[in-house]
């Protein structure tokens, strides 16, 4: 019998109980949630409820039809969203890659429900060192019966700069049986999906003032640092940002995947001391005007 132990923990998503603060975690285009769990792991060691879950359609290997939508992605995102709000007072939603851009379409849909985003490797637009120039001309690809035409390769390193840890992910996905090529390959409608979804989000970025933080690789081989240079113009809300000499595109698995987590949990932390500030002062004004006597007449 075949075993298929490493496929089933490869599209599972992660789950991880914690108290009243959720972290919403998005993997990247066509990737699996394995790409989040060292963070995700951090973050449920400092006590947050934190959910990564495996995104049909957009997760790699779930959609062999090439039949879903971002729209479809969205939609899964938003459900598990409300589900970790149902749970906790303070949400913070963040993503690898393409993750973050379906991140940003939430802060963008949900004002005011989102304490802070983690956008992590951003991607706009995939224009990385190991990207063929060629790529270019897949601008030109407006409808899915032509981009069913496409399948786009990926090369090595495949965003992972550490030779160890790369070489634990491409035989994770070899114990599929499949070559490595198919694994990292990317249908042509899903990437064509990705730039609709890229589209939809540029349009009213400016709108999105819930405060970020990026972190992004100098020597990023999928997505080139101008991809965060330009979402740190356009967005309106407070960025921090931290970019990374010795890791490439996959930052949360990569060489300095400590610091990003490190500086994650300090962004996130510095927000909830300060919500919790806010709503001390609230709590006070409300105390000191309740106390106020009326001795007029």
């Amino acid at each position: 019998m075949k075993n298929n132990t490493n496929k089933l923990t490869l599209l599972n998503g992660l789950s991880y109980e914690g108290g009243r603060v959720g972290v919403l975690l998005i993997h990247s285009l066509g990737g699996t949630p394995l790409e989040l769990k060292y963070v995700a792991q951090g973050y449920a060691r400092e006590g947050y409820a934190v959910e990564c879950p495996m995104l049909p359609g957009m997760t790699n290997g779930t959609d062999v039809l090439s039949l879903s939508r971002w729209q479809d992605w969205y939609a899964e995102v938003e459900r598990v969203f409300d589900e970790l709000s149902a749970k906790c007072d303070t949400v913070f939603v963040g993503g690898l890659s393409a993750g973050s851009i379906l991140a940003l379409k939430l802060a963008k849909e949900r004002p005011g429900e989102i304490a802070g985003l983690l956008a992590f490797a951003p991607t706009l637009w995939p224009n990385g060192w190991a990207i063929p120039w060629t790529f270019n001309f897949y601008r030109l690809v407006h409808t899915r019966w032509f981009a069913r035409l496409f399948r786009l390769n990926q090369r090595a390193p495949y965003g992972i700069k550490d030779e160890r840890i790369r070489k634990f992910m491409t035989d994770a996905f070899k114990s599929e049986n499949r070559s490595i090529e198919e694994v990292y390959a990317r249908p042509g409608v899903m990437v064509l999906e990705f730039c609709r979804l890229v589209r939809s989000v540029m349009r009213d970025v400016g709108s999105i003032k819930v405060p970020t933080f990026i972190a992004h690789p100098r020597e990023d081989d999928q997505s080139d640092l101008r991809n965060a240079l330009k979402l740190q113009r356009k967005l309106a809300g407070p960025v921090e940002s931290v970019i990374l000499d010795d890791c490439y595109h996959v930052v949360t698995l990569d060489r300095q995947r400590d610091i990003v987590l490190e500086r994650s949990l300090d962004f996130t932390a510095r927000l909830l001391a300060r919500i919790e500030e806010e709503e001390r002062r609230t709590a006070s004004t409300r105390r000191s005007t309740a106390n106020v006597v009326d001795i007029s007449g």
